[in-house]
């Protein structure tokens, strides 16, 4: 019985240390959280000291803008969450993107009727300096994706993606699925397939290829050009404006 006694013993004993480690660690925690809140707050302010000391170099210099904006996001601070407080005040980087937001939004409309909704953003720049004119502050395609976010709450299908090796910018509410993306990244180099090509370096079924052409030929993605044989389907997003 002695010895049992001891084995209830040693359990309750083995309980309040592993109580104490708990506490202990906790405390731990808590100590290092603090002392990492202590750490974002002083890089805040340094950064903020960097924003101030080069505010004409981020407002001139896409390149630079581009490497300050990664250095706002690796700790946790982002210039374009409002277009309103310090950083709009400072640098008027808030109002600088929901600006370029809205001339994005009008160069796609007004050219989704050639293209489907879905353009190379190498061209969707070229627009974009043609618009907004010389004088205008210089951009980059950074630039344009920052944008886009801004677009993002309107649901509006605005957004970035990659085919192959090109950035393309959709702006139609369309998932591009995994055979759209794999057609059209075989169509980039040329700017055009056929059902045949699609079929024969794809290893897909002619229906399948057939399929997935027709149904980038409705959303208006690809032209038809039925004068050549085997008939070529062309994706305007690769035309160059």
């Amino acid at each position: 019985m002695a010895r049992r006694r001891a084995g209830i013993s040693g359990l309750q004993q083995q309980a309040r240390t592993n109580q104490e480690f708990q506490r202990a660690g906790e405390a731990l925690s808590q100590s290092q959280l603090e002392q990492l809140k202590s750490q974002l707050a002083i890089f805040k302010s340094h950064l903020e000291d960097f924003a101030r000391k080069y505010r004409k170099d981020i407002k001139r210099d896409p390149k630079f803008r581009m490497h300050f904006q990664r250095m706002c996001t690796n700790i946790g601070v982002d210039p374009l969450a409002s277009n309103k407080g310090f950083w709009s005040e400072l640098l008027g980087v808030g109002d600088f993107y929901y600006e370029l937001g809205v001339q994005i939004s009008e160069i796609c409309i007004a050219t989704r009727e050639r293209n489907g909704g879905l353009i190379d953003v190498t061209d969707l720049k070229r627009l974009l300096e043609r618009m907004r004119g010389k004088d205008a502050q210089e951009i980059s395609e950074d630039d344009i994706a920052r944008s886009i976010k801004t677009l993002k709450p309107l649901g509006s299908g605005f957004d970035v993606v990659v085919v192959g090796n090109r950035k393309l910018v959709q702006s139609v509410p369309r998932e591009l699925n995994a055979d759209f993306s794999t057609l059209l990244g075989l169509a980039q180099v040329k700017g055009f397939t056929t059902a045949r090509d699609v079929a024969e370096r794809l290893g897909w079924d002619t229906e399948r290829a057939q399929r997935v052409l027709n149904d980038l030929l409705k959303d208006g993605i690809c032209w038809l050009d039925v004068q050549v044989d085997p008939p070529e389907y062309w994706v305007a997003g690769f035309f160059k404006s």
